[in-house]
């Protein structure tokens, strides 16, 4: 399988370690508008093909699919154009920033039939796979998830603390990853509410966000969200449960004594990218819909563009 990844930020490293440890996979391209960041990204990893074109890349017949790791208004409109060319895609989270433009890639991905999934990697993390397996097994079952993603970014960097060519934003992003997971643990989610902090003069976004979720299931979530916090940074997710607490920190598991749990076993790789990246190519060889499809995720972005029309109004 020949993949283009399109993108030589942070986000398209990781997937570019992902991918390396995929058996049968091959990157045939580096795409980015700037030739030099797309050489220096493909150096490192041993790809000789770089384009400045999105267009010409998919017009290419040897090549079988995308991952794209570009700005997030960019996600809806590079994944229909992907899929009107015939080719898989993985578009990193969030698929779109608005609903509308959520409900537009799910529309081409129903009449194109190629899989399209979405990088919503909380559900592949160890850490909540193993808390997926108990809840399955009906040893588990949530009673509240308490989740901070917490981040200090006063001005407008990516994760390498390099400069951003866009600006990143705690609802459609970040709260993105929780609103899904919730549902994804808790079951579908009915009542969601939010408040936001100051505005910033320059980034124009809110760096505060406090919002609350309520599944169907009768499991509550509370999620604060800042680019204000000078500690660590990442997001932290705590459920409790009636069978037991559990913290999740990445890929990383401990209960709620901090005692470590054993994660190494839930899967093949420690690496939520790299287990994202494998169900990827997994589910296009294998011609069944992935876990994280663009409808599967999709219910998350109804939530969300809900919860905007409260912070707007």
């Amino acid at each position: 399988m020949r993949v283009g990844l399109v993108g030589a930020g942070a986000f398209g490293e990781k997937h570019l370690e992902g991918l390396n440890k995929i058996d049968g996979v091959e990157v045939a391209t580096v795409v980015s508008v700037s030739l030099d960041e797309a050489r220096k990204l493909a150096d490192r990893f041993g790809v000789s093909d770089i384009s400045d074109s999105y267009e010409e890349t998919l017009k290419r017949s040897d090549i079988d699919a995308v991952i794209l790791t570009t700005p997030t208004q960019m996600h809806a409109c590079q994944a229909i154009q992907a899929m009107e060319a015939g080719k898989h895609v993985e578009v990193e989270i969030p698929v779109a920033d608005t609903w509308g433009d959520a409900l537009a890639v799910l529309k081409k991905q129903q009449e194109t039939g190629v899989t399209c999934m979405v990088g919503h990697t909380r559900r592949f993390n160890p850490s909540h796979q193993y808390v997926h397996r108990l809840i399955e097994a009906g040893q588990l079952n949530i009673q509240q998830m308490d989740v901070q993603t917490y981040f200090f970014r006063r001005k407008n960097i990516n994760a390498k603390g390099e400069p951003r060519s866009w600006t990143d934003h705690l609802l459609w992003h970040h709260a993105a990853h929780t609103v899904d997971l919730f549902a994804y643990q808790a079951g579908p989610i009915v009542e969601a509410h939010a408040m936001q902090g100051p505005i910033h003069p320059e980034l124009g976004i809110a760096m505060d966000m406090s919002i609350q979720l309520k599944s169907e299931s009768g499991a509550i979530c509370t999620m604060s969200l800042s680019f204000n916090n000078a500690g660590p940074l990442g997001t932290f997710f705590r459920y409790i449960g009636d069978s037991g607490t559990y913290i999740a920190r990445y890929d990383d598991l401990v209960n709620g004594k901090e005692e470590p749990i054993d994660v190494s076993k839930v899967d093949v790789s420690m690496n939520g990218i790299e287990l994202q990246d494998r169900e990827f190519v997994a589910a296009i060889r294998e011609g069944r819909e992935p876990n994280s499809s663009v409808a599967k995720v999709l219910d998350c972005y109804r939530v969300l563009g809900e919860l905007e029309t409260q912070l707007s109004s």
